[in-house]
């Protein structure tokens, strides 16, 4: 799978665009989890950039949790750490948890239910488990990364909305929907 998305990754601009227009719709959303992309995951660096409106946060890993610290210019904040992610230092400021209105969440797979499938240590599982529960919990992925099962296990926190090229589902008020997704 980590090989199929490092040859299959795309140009990140149209799903930057879609998230742009997902927060647009959502004035309320200040404070926005972002992460440092891997090879094969969305670059968001453009939209953090662009965007400066909004204070973003990134992850740092810190022993076996990830704690959220505000980044204004990813270029210049940001330090090679863990797993080789790129991480914010931990001298900048730190935000809790409860103070994210959303969370943007990588993932090597996701499907039509919500379901995400990570790179197994359960960093984000944890966090969005402690998250409030207004936060927003967002996939963001290539269309190459949509599957119809990411056979989800009782642990899993599963995302609101998953946003490729356009959104391929939004939170409903009773049941996900069920098949496979498909993105523009």
């Amino acid at each position: 799978m980590r090989r199929m998305l490092r040859e299959t990754a795309t140009n990140p601009r149209p799903i930057c665009e879609a998230v742009f227009h997902w927060l647009s719709s959502r004035p309320t959303l200040q404070t926005i989890a972002v992460f440092a992309a891997l090879p094969g995951e969305v670059d968001l660096t453009e939209l953090v950039a662009r965007h400066p409106d909004h204070r973003w946060v990134y992850p740092r890993i810190d022993e076996n949790k990830l704690r959220f610290h505000a980044v204004q210019n990813p270029a210049l904040e940001l330090i090679p750490g863990a797993f080789g992610v790129c991480e914010p230092s931990s001298a900048l400021p730190e935000i809790l948890i409860h103070q994210i209105d959303a969370f943007l969440c990588p993932g090597l797979a996701f499907d039509a239910r919500g379901g995400r499938l990570g790179r197994g240590r359960g960093f984000y599982d944890r966090v969005l488990a402690d998250a409030r529960p207004d936060a927003e919990k967002i996939g963001v992925c290539f269309p190459s990364q949509i599957v119809p099962d990411t056979f989800s296990e009782a642990h899993d926190i599963h995302m609101d909305d998953v946003l490729c090229d356009d959104p391929i589902f939004s939170k409903p008020s009773s049941a996900r929907p069920t098949g496979t997704p498909g993105c523009a």
